[in-house]
């Protein structure tokens, strides 16, 4: 008797895969000549950390920018203001004029003290030229202590040598700029060097005719 051949039906003649045992398909290799595709990747943290460091850098030069900027503009408004008190006691001398021009109207050191005698700007007030002359000078430098660091002033008038000349005043204010010029020369030293604390005095000087 012979045996029938096993029928295709059987499960036996066709087993299925097992479950779990499928291989990953290897990728295809590039063609010839062709270079592979390169493998996508973000930012290292070494060059997160060397960005950082070059950012930082930049913003201490800006800054260091910026205090010499402000340093500067606090020297050039004393000047400004030194230029203007200036030209405000040039002007009173010229209200009054006929005694400005002589050699004791408004003649002023750096060592002297006005001391008014009377306030030619109160009600009722009728001040003589040579007290006007002194409130002047007092005001002028209460103005110059106010506006500027240890502000001080001088007045030197030279009347008319000869007929037909005109008197002339040279003004003179100084004031302490060491604030701003400290800023200026320490940031400017070498490195190590020691800060320079030597007191800066600039002046301002005006010479006009009366």
């Amino acid at each position: 008797m012979t045996s029938n051949p096993m029928s295709a039906r059987d499960p036996l003649s066709n087993p299925l895969p097992a479950i779990g045992c499928l291989l990953a398909k290897a990728p295809a290799a590039p063609p010839a000549g062709q270079r592979p595709p390169a493998r996508a990747g973000g930012f290292t943290l070494v060059e997160v950390l060397v960005a950082i460091l070059v950012i930082s850098i930049g913003m201490l030069g800006v800054a260091k920018l910026v205090l010499a900027a402000v340093t500067s503009n606090d020297s050039a408004y004393f000047r400004t203001q030194a230029a203007d008190l200036a030209y405000s006691i040039l002007d009173a001398m010229r209200a009054n004029r006929a005694y400005a021009t002589t050699t004791t109207g408004y003649q002023l050191s750096f060592s002297q003290t006005p001391d008014p005698t009377v306030q030619c700007d109160a009600l009722g007030s009728d001040c003589t030229p040579a007290e006007m002359a002194q409130y002047d000078l007092y005001r002028w430098r209460a103005q110059l202590a106010g506006a500027l660091p240890q502000g001080n002033g001088q007045i030197l008038v030279s009347p008319a040598a000869v007929s037909g000349q005109v008197a002339t005043a040279t003004i003179t204010i100084q004031w302490n700029d060491s604030v701003a010029q400290w800023a200026l020369v320490n940031h400017s030293s070498a490195a190590g060097a020691p800060a320079d604390t030597t007191p800066d005095t600039q002046s301002f000087t005006l010479e006009s005719a009366l």
